[in-house]
């Protein structure tokens, strides 16, 4: 019966003895490995970044110069146009009649004025003697300059009408892509009509966007020793992410500062060759098109050296941004930081830090200020190189 009694106790204790070994598995194993990287002189390219829009440099409404029917449209809507290639074709027996008919007044006017010429110089023979008068000189000189100013006349008449012959020809005025036509053929169309279609020239393009009066004076005051604004690439970033392989240069900046926003306009041109493979005739055959909106990248030609640390040693909460640091202790603290120009993988400090001072770039998540920690050099992965 004592037997009984006995196997709870043991069981008790075996339980006892079981608790100090569960609390061993879950003790501290040390401080927590960090991966840390020293401040140091990086090169970095200077970069701003701004909303735009692309603009085409040249840009024509197509408009009929005269009243007529349309016959005939020589084109492919959206394709590429040449410049001095016909568009459109009016009417033009009406507008050949008219020059016909013109040119029959000149021919008519001319012969008046070639005998009011002969009887001029008849009446001048006659005017040495007995029968010569000089009043019948005068009604031939002015018979004579008034059929000169007819003929003249009627030669500008004639030229009037051989021009609006030629706009029965409706061509190109640019070289671009030509959009929608607005009106089929077999409509009558005249100067009231409003555009027939539109052409924009594709090769330079232009890229406006505008900036904060501040960040132009900065940018003027930044680049003013290395050339100006000259020193600056622009690059672009397209709408779907894809950095755009063709760099350009600022050649406009608006003197007139807008009062509503307080920035000013930038303008930038910028190469838009033909995609590899592409011929002038494809629809879509070149990356940037007028009015589309894209990222405007404004770098500097030559790299600047700054403090730098890894960009993800950088963190922000609503007083700023901060780094941690390891002294030599271990020891972390946290430090406030002053960013200046960054690329993509170097945040530049340009106050908070000094050359040499570690922050803590790996395992962010397990430190805290105050803790010590392990710290080991940072290896970045090669994607993240150079």
């Amino acid at each position: 019966m004592r037997l009984k009694h006995v196997a709870p106790v043991l069981c008790g204790a075996i339980l006892l003895g079981a608790v100090p070994v569960a609390h061993a598995q879950f003790a501290p194993g040390g401080p927590p490995a960090v991966g840390v990287s020293a401040a140091r002189p990086e090169q970095v390219t200077e970069t701003s970044e701004f909303v735009g829009r692309v603009q085409a440099v040249d840009s024509v409404a197509l408009a009929a110069r005269v009243t007529a029917f349309l016959t005939a449209r020589q084109f492919t809507e959206g394709a590429e146009v040449s410049k001095g290639q016909r568009l459109f074709t009016l009417e033009r027996g009406p507008f050949e009649a008219d020059v016909a008919a013109k040119r029959a007044a000149v021919a008519q006017n001319r012969a008046l004025l070639a005998n009011a010429t002969l009887t001029l110089r008849r009446a001048q023979a006659l005017l040495g003697t007995p029968a010569g008068q000089r009043s019948t000189v005068d009604d031939a000189l002015a018979v004579q300059q008034s059929q000169a100013a007819q003929l003249a006349s009627a030669e500008a008449n004639l030229e009037a009408a051989q021009i609006n012959l030629a706009y029965t020809d409706i061509r190109a005025p640019i070289a671009g892509k030509i959009g929608r036509s607005n009106f089929s053929v077999g409509n009558v169309v005249s100067p009231a009509s409003g555009a027939l279609a539109t052409i924009v020239s594709q090769d330079p393009m232009y890229v406006l966007f505008p900036a904060a009066t501040s960040e132009v004076l900065a940018l003027r005051d930044k680049y003013r020793g290395k050339g100006g604004f000259a020193a600056v690439r622009v690059q672009l970033r397209l709408p779907d992410g894809k950095l755009y392989d063709q760099v350009g240069t600022v050649n406009y900046i608006d003197p007139t500062v807008s009062p509503t926003t307080d920035t000013i306009t930038m303008r930038a041109s910028i190469p838009n060759p033909l995609l590899p493979g592409a011929g002038p005739g494809d629809l879509g055959n070149r990356e940037l098109a007028d009015g589309e909106f894209v990222t405007v990248l404004l770098e500097g030609v030559q790299p600047v050296t700054v403090l730098g640390v890894p960009r993800q040693a950088v963190l922000s909460d609503q007083q700023g941004a901060y780094v941690y640091v390891v002294d030599a202790t271990k020891h972390v603290s946290i430090r406030r930081v002053t960013l200046g120009q960054s690329s993509a993988t170097v945040a530049a400090i340009s106050a908070g830090l000094k050359a040499g001072e570690e922050v803590v770039v790996d395992g962010l998540q397990r430190v805290r200020p105050g803790s010590v920690v392990n710290p080991h050099p940072f290896a970045p992965p090669a994607a993240l190189r150079n």
